[in-house]
């Protein structure tokens, strides 16, 4: 059985889709006008849902924050009443000077171990230019 190649009228017509015969071009343009528009679509989607993990993180920040001004409050009442309690022992002045002078050699080897342990070297993202160096390379078509 021969098939025909030519068109008639009635062949154009699509129902399903209710466009009638659409060139090649016609639906390459229309195909790239729904990527656009699903870009444009997923981008939003992706600005919502940002939006709304930014909001988590800033409430769960918040929360953080407040718990620790609410334990530096009670790490203060603590420390008076270690005052307290060793006035009662020697003068109140001197157990001032003693606590406080407890809490601040401790402080001061915190900060001397944390600066200690802070390396610059460590922010060089060295992974991260190891694998853009070798993306280069594929994409330069070097070897590695």
């Amino acid at each position: 059985m021969a098939t025909s190649f030519t068109t008639h009228s009635r062949d154009l017509h699509d129902p399903a889709t209710g466009r009638d015969g659409e060139t090649a071009i016609a639906l390459l343009r229309r195909l790239m006008d729904e990527l656009a528009l699903l870009f444009r679509k997923e981008m939003e989607l992706a600005t919502v849902e940002l939006t709304g993990a930014l909001a988590k993180l800033a409430t769960a920040a918040i929360s953080v924050v407040t718990g620790g001004m609410v334990i530096f409050a009670g790490l203060l009442v603590l420390l008076a009443s270690a005052v307290l309690a060793l006035a009662q022992v020697v003068e109140p002045w001197l157990s001032a000077l003693i606590v406080g002078g407890a809490v601040l050699l401790i402080g001061i080897l915190m900060m001397v171990i944390g600066r200690r342990s802070i390396d610059p070297g460590l922010l060089k993202p060295r992974r991260s230019v190891e694998s853009l160096r070798q993306d280069k390379d594929v994409l330069t078509r070097k070897s590695p």
